[in-house]
């Protein structure tokens, strides 16, 4: 990974991270990672624990931020999850994923969030 997508990754990730605590957010981890993969932010959301995947794009050009979550990412995201509630002893609790879509566009960051933007996915 370059070094510019780097700096565009962190700093969506950290307009995302603000835009959460604004709307209630209590966030947990960031850029969590564990023997499965990475997930950007967890958080909690009164009591659901919330999944976060950041997507920040300068253009939609190569599509929509939120369009880059497929199927595999998807199924990532999912093991993922049940290897941190699991850890935390949480496997009860209530989840879900979001996805936080970042846009840089002419100096401008415009963060759009999609609440409970998929389901978990059978691993």
């Amino acid at each position: 990974m370059t070094r510019e997508k780097q700096t565009k990754g962190a700093r969506g990730e950290e307009s995302a991270a603000g835009f959460l605590r604004v709307q209630g957010y209590r966030i947990l981890e960031r850029n969590y990672r564990c023997p499965l993969g990475e997930v950007d932010i967890i958080a909690r959301d009164g009591n659901t624990v919330v999944f976060v995947e950041v997507k920040t794009r300068t253009s939609e050009r190569f599509g929509t931020p939120q369009a880059a979550i497929g199927p595999q990412k998807q199924k990532r995201m999912t093991a993922i999850a049940l290897y941190y509630l699991k850890g935390q002893g949480w496997l009860g609790a209530p989840a879900r994923f979001d996805v936080a879509a970042v846009s840089l566009h002419e100096g401008r960051e415009t963060v759009t969030l999609f609440r409970n933007a998929f389901d978990a996915v059978e691993i």
